[in-house]
């Protein structure tokens, strides 16, 4: 079962991302206390490379033990190894490339000239994954200790869009799709993309959406008030322990009061 939802308004885009960089090192630094260990989700688009960019410019970066994070991805457009586009590609410009990290923990999902298409990309992942899971995860996935995910002004999380035959597949629950999936005709380029499922995404400890902009406030207000997850796929992203979405005050500009947490607008 999910637990409860938080909504946290920040002034705007930037103090937004400060806000999730001191947030995010906290959390991860508490888990590997604890753990020795942690499982970090990244998410590319423009808010999410703006945090990792944050963070890797904050002195703060050096409390993590960049030699026990293993990054995964919510998802990743089907390009070539280094395309510009790739998520992958951004994120490391923007965080990996500047850390001590080790290889073998940066776990990207196949490029289009690695493999066939973009099942054999999923398929492969899926595998990855489980290679990773322990059995106390009773899941075919590592339980993620903080998943990030960005939202378009659609609803649409990961590369799962609205009424998208992708995520009828994915919450098939007489399905097969696991925990990948390959989308192909995606709505927003390029076309032919990988996703982890929601199954997936809420299998994760802790979900945290990062979203600015006044032209998310609609699909905002929607995935926080009982929308269904196929018109509105963010409505699903839950968390088992917590979920946070962490708004600007455009993105949170539709909300009613109740639901603003302490941080205000």
């Amino acid at each position: 079962m999910s637990a409860p939802v938080s909504v946290l308004v920040h002034r705007d885009a930037d103090l937004l991302a400060h806000a999730v960089t001191a947030r995010l090192v906290t959390r991860l630094v508490d888990v590997q206390s604890a753990r020795g260990h942690a499982h970090l989700v990244l998410t590319g688009g423009g808010t999410g490379i703006a945090c990792l960019s944050c963070l890797s410019r904050s002195p703060a970066r050096d409390a993590i033990d960049w030699s026990a994070l293993d990054i995964w991805w919510g998802d990743e457009r089907f390009l070539p190894t280094g395309h510009p586009d790739r998520n992958a590609t951004q994120a490391r410009t923007a965080l990996l490339d500047h850390v001590p990290i080790p290889p073998e923990r940066v776990h990207e999902m196949p490029a289009s000239d690695q493999v066939a298409d973009v099942d054999a990309a999923a398929s492969a992942y899926a595998e990855t994954l489980r290679a990773h899971a322990r059995p106390e995860d009773h899941a075919p996935t590592p339980s993620f200790d903080v998943l990030l995910l960005g939202m378009g002004p659609d609803g649409h999380v990961a590369s799962l869009f609205p009424e998208h035959p992708a995520l009828h597949a994915s919450l098939d629950p007489d399905g097969e799709a696991g925990a990948v999936i390959g989308v192909r005709g995606s709505p927003k380029p390029p076309p032919s993309r990988v996703s982890l499922t929601p199954g997936a995404i809420t299998a994760a400890r802790e979900v945290w959406l990062v979203v600015t902009g006044e032209d998310k406030a609609p699909a905002v207000s929607l995935a926080l008030s009982g929308a269904g997850p196929l018109a509105v796929p963010a409505a699903m992203a839950r968390g088992r322990r917590r979920t946070l979405w962490l708004l600007d005050r455009a993105a949170a500009g539709s909300l009613p009061d109740d639901l603003v947490g302490p941080a205000g607008r």
